[in-house]
Parts: structure tokens; C-alpha cells; sequence
């Protein structure tokens, strides 16, 4: 694989861990300096709105300008949303410390496309294997993110976390660098003078809506049960120490198969990971219903990580097949505004769900929507049409 798609990878694991830096401090400080209990979680809120608000915009951007000025324009807005977020804090301006929030989750919606250029970076050839690479970098996130986290809080005098955003400063600098220094493919070429096709035709091409709808299941399913375990484990009398550590193995199982899922693509074919997906989601169901161990929860949550990595990376795989390239910008968009758009729905009810219907029914309420994906991928495709989804 070539260095370009590694230093993308790279760039993705500085993003994944200022994301996970992020969540582990946000609602904390909303905690400290929110006018009124009500408002605790809205710069968390705020993030995901930046995050859904970005990603039309994103794709057209690049679209237009090319990856590299595209990319470097997310980062410089992330730059701007922390270094904001740190004069708020030392304000203890709840007001500002929210824009600063929904700037950062702009950003992040930008960098959300660091898979996609993974594609464009390689042979056609390497295609799976690039995709799978860019999201290894979560690799990295999972060991470092925690750590500043904790590191951060240390530095912080103030008990605000100021220092996590002045990391934060210096992993979207860093990103800042690395990005000039990959080759990426000159923004106009001859198929982008093509006039792109209407949106309609665009959706109604072979495998496009399956693959965004195993994008959008795989996203949400794991974001909900992932965000509601930690109150799950809480309820049931375990300790912040010990749900953290179940999320961290969780993280591990979202990103280490990357480095081998590319090549389990090649081999069998996306319909057949996606499917793959969808046992190991229906297996981490069962497990949660099952009973209320830690090493129920510890199971449940690898086993949900690795599912998501099968189904997220093959429907992304399968989905970069359905359009052509005059077509990227709009089948883009259109792709992360609905697959982010679930991160963020589903990011605001799983607190919620956990808290009025309980754990298990809520791991029975989202069995339906993996079924659904995989009796499409059953039905709708057949050996003739695996050379379209492989």
C-alpha cells in the first residue's frame, strides 16, 4: 500500500483521537458551567449538529477545490472551534464554549471523508484495502485518546480541561501538516468537467441505496448500544472505571480487524461481510439480553465493534462502486449526510431509550433493522451481481 494511503490513515487517527478526547471531556464541562441542568448535554448536542450541518458542504467543497484544500479547511475550522473553546472556558462563557463546539463538529464532518480519498490515493485494485487502512488509524485513537484525556486533565489547573483543547490545537495542526505532503489527485480532471447526473439517477444505480442503508444501520446500531452501555452498566452497580474500560475494548474491536478487512473484502466479497456484520450484531443482542455480567457487556462490545467494522467498510466499499466519478461530490454528500445524520439521532436517544424502556428492550428495538439489512443483501443480490458488490 502506498504512503499517501498511510499518511491519510495517520491523519484519520489524529482525528479519531481528538474525537475521542472530545467525548470524554464535553459533557463534563457542560457539567461545571451550564446555567441549568437542562443545558448540561448541549454542547454535545451542538458537536453532532456541526458534524450532520457539514457534510453536504464538505463533499461539494472538495468536489470543487480538490482533497488537500478541502481537508485543510476542516482542520483549520477544528483549530478554530478549540482555540475558541479555550478563551470560552477561560471566560466560563457557556454560550461561546457551545459555538465553539458546533465548530468543531464542522470540522470533524469534514475529515469524516478521509476514507473516500483513501480510494482515490491507490490502484483501483487496492480499493478495499485502502478504505480499510484509512480506518486503522482508530488503532492509534483508542490507545491515545483516553490518555490525553486523562493526561489533559492533569495539566488543567482550573479543573475546565483548557489543556485538552490546546491539545486538540496541536493534533489539527499536525493534520495541517501531513495533509500537504500527500499526493493527492488534481482536483479537476477531464471527467470532472462531465455534467454530474440529477440526483434521482444517481440514487437508483445498482447498490447505491443498499450500501448507504448498511452504512446507516451499522453506524447507528453500534453508536446507540455503544452510548447506552456505559448508563447500562452504571444502573446494574459497576463502576466508571470498569465501563470504561468495556468501551475501550470496544474501540480496539472497532478498528484493529481493519487492517485485514480489506483484504477479507477481496477475498469473499462485501455482500458476504456485510452479512458477516449482521451475525456479529445479531450475536452482541443476544449476549446483552442475555444477562448482566461484565463479561457480558465486555463480549457484547467487541463483538459490536467488529461488526460494525464488517458492515461499515464493506457497504463503503460496495457504495464507492455505485456511482461514477462525475458523480462523486453528489453521492458523497448525499451518503455522510444520512449516515451522520443517524450518528447524531441516535447519539440524542440512547440515553434516553435506556432510561424509559431499559437495556434489553433497547437491544430488541434495533434486531429489526439488522435483519432488514441483511434480508435486502439475501434477496436483492445473487451471484451475478457479486462482481458489482466484491
Amino acid at each position: 500500500m502506498n504512503r499517501n494511503v498511510w499518511l491519510l490513515s495517520l491523519c484519520q487517527a489524529l482525528l479519531m483521537t481528538g474525537n475521542i478526547l472530545l467525548i470524554s471531556v464535553i459533557a463534563l464541562i457542560g457539567k461545571q458551567i451550564a446555567p441549568s441542568s437542562s443545558m448540561i448535554t448541549l454542547p454535545v448536542a451542538l458537536q453532532f449538529l456541526g458534524l450532520m450541518s457539514a457534510t453536504i458542504p464538505a463533499s461539494l467543497i472538495m468536489g470543487k477545490l480538490g482533497r488537500r484544500l478541502g481537508f485543510s479547511l476542516g482542520n483549520i475550522i477544528g483549530i478554530a472551534g478549540a482555540s475558541l473553546a479555550t478563551y470560552a472556558l477561560s471566560l466560563q462563557n457557556f454560550t461561546l464554549f457551545c459555538a465553539s463546539t458546533f465548530l468543531l463538529g464542522v470540522g470533524i464532518g469534514f475529515g469524516t471523508l478521509y476514507r473516500f480519498a483513501a480510494i482515490e490515493v491507490c490502484d483501483e485494485s487496492a480499493r478495499h484495502r485502502a478504505i480499510s487502512i484509512s480506518m486503522a488509524g482508530g488503532v492509534l485513537a483508542a490507545v491515545l485518546g483516553p490518555n490525553l484525556a486523562i493526561y489533559s486533565q492533569k495539566w488543567s489547573t482550573d479543573g475546565l480541561y483548557i489543556s485538552a483543547f490546546a491539545v486538540l490545537i496541536v493534533l489539527y495542526i499536525t493534520a495541517l501538516v501531513l495533509l500537504q505532503t500527500i499526493r493527492f489527485p488534481a482536483a479537476h480532471t477531464q471527467n470532472c468537467y462531465a455534467k454530474p447526473d440529477s440526483l434521482k439517477d444517481i440514487i437508483y444505480r445498482p447498490n447505491f441505496m443498499i450500501a448507504v442503508l448498511a452504512a446507516m444501520v451499522a453506524y447507528a446500531v453500534m453508536n446507540i448500544l455503544m452510548t447506552a452501555t456505559p448508563l447500562a452498566m452504571i444502573g446494574c452497580g459497576f463502576d466508571f472505571t470498569r465501563a470504561a474500560g468495556v468501551i475501550e475494548w470496544h474501540v480496539l474491536g472497532m478498528f484493529v480487524p481493519a487492517f485485514f478487512t480489506g483484504r477479507l473484502i477481496e477475498l469473499f466479497g462485501a455482500k458476504k461481510m456485510i452479512l458477516a456484520g449482521g451475525v456479529l450484531f445479531i450475536a452482541c443482542i443476544a449476549i446483552n439480553m442475555h444477562g448482566l455480567s461484565i463479561w457480558h457487556f465486555s463480549t457484547a462490545l467487541i463483538l459490536l465493534g467488529v461488526g460494525w467494522n464488517f458492515m461499515f467498510i464493506a457497504a463503503t466499499s460496495l457504495f464507492s462502486q455505485s456511482y461514477e466519478v462525475k458523480n462523486k461530490s453528489k453521492a458523497q454528500a448525499f451518503n455522510e449526510f444520512f449516515v451522520f445524520s443517524c450518528v447524531t439521532i441516535t447519539a440524542l436517544l440512547s440515553g434516553w431509550l435506556e432510561s424509559t424502556v431499559g437495556w434489553q428492550n433497547l437491544n430488541l428495538y434495533v434486531l429489526p433493522f439488522v435483519l432488514l439489512v441483511m434480508a435486502i443483501f439475501i434477496v436483492k443480490t445473487n451471484n451475478n451481481s457479486e462482481s458489482q458488490i466484491a
